[in-house]
């Protein structure tokens, strides 16, 4: 019912930057919040930056100071910019959101395919 698909991912050298991009399509009635999640190699999923309808936000310490999320509620997109890359920053970065669609009542958790960043040191 809600497809999210990311872009933007792919290769950077250290100090470099990258912008993703996740769109929500389908029967979207609001959506609640959106997030960043990653996945290193070897590693569990982690938050990296979430952003609410209002636009509050909230960061992991690791990226803190280096990564802006946003959002465009007229285009149910969510963006990650990702500014000094450093090559711990390597990882499938995952799209997720929070809606209430038009068919069933409650919020409903949604992620995208994943995109793949990866930084050369």
């Amino acid at each position: 019912q809600v497809q999210l698909v990311e872009s933007g991912g792919g290769l950077v050298q250290a100090g470099g930057s990258l912008r993703l991009s996740c769109a929500a399509s389908g029967s979207i009635r609001s959506i609640n919040y959106m997030a960043w999640y990653r996945q290193a190699l070897g590693r569990q999923r982690e938050l990296v930056a979430r952003i609410t309808s209002g636009g509050d936000t909230n960061y992991a310490d690791s990226v803190k100071g280096r990564f802006t999320i946003s959002r465009d509620n007229a285009k149910n997109t969510v963006y990650l910019q990702m500014n000094s890359l450093k090559p711990e920053d390597t990882a499938v970065y995952y799209c997720n959101a929070g809606v209430i669609v038009f068919t069933f009542r409650g919020l409903y958790d949604y992620w995208g395919q994943g995109t793949q960043v990866t930084v050369s040191s």
